[in-house]
């Protein structure tokens, strides 16, 4: 099997930002899946589950209300390894061009009196929400977005180099 690109990215060496992870064509329509991450791989820890929970109600509800925006987003959802999470958008944009709107969606956190939908008629595990720590985490990517949008490595994923044989063969680490 071949590997998916997202394994080729070097996870030793990603920093909190926003990253093209793909761009497909979907019944004749370009779509982008942007990697959002908040945290680095394997060298933070993981965004607590129950605010990452509420990240993913809170800016799902910004994102699809915005309205310059909202026909547009076509999903948002956490990553498995819970360093972050993945947008899909209409279209194809560089991760600049998508900065302010996250920069704003997760400055919205901090005004939140509640999470949106965790009832137990909206969401699978209504309980598992912890908007205090969901609000200390959107400050901190927010913070770290503004801080760091000159850098050329928070909208650019560092790709490994992978070992090819003579015969064409591609190593990969396990």
């Amino acid at each position: 099997m071949d590997l998916i690109p997202s394994f080729s990215v070097d996870h030793t060496a990603i920093v909190p930002g926003i990253f093209v992870s793909r761009v497909d064509t979907v019944g004749g329509d370009m779509v982008t899946t942007y990697d959002v991450r908040l945290t680095r791989p394997n060298k933070e820890p993981a965004v607590d589950v129950a605010a990452m929970h509420s990240l993913e109600h809170l800016v799902a509800t910004y994102l699809r209300n915005d309205p310059d925006w909202k026909d547009e987003v076509i999903y948002w959802g956490p990553m498995g390894c819970l360093t972050g999470f993945y947008l899909i958008l209409k279209g194809n944009r560089q991760p600049q061009d998508i900065c302010d709107l996250l920069l704003r969606a997760f400055r919205s956190v901090e005004g939140a009196q509640s999470v949106p939908g965790a009832t137990p008629k909206n969401c699978g595990r209504y309980l598992m929400h912890d908007l205090g720590m969901a609000k200390w985490y959107a400050a901190r990517f927010a913070d770290y977005l503004v801080a760091n949008a000159d850098k050329p490595e928070t909208f650019a994923y560092p790709q490994t180099e992978r070992l090819v044989t003579k015969d064409g063969q591609h190593f990969y680490d396990s």
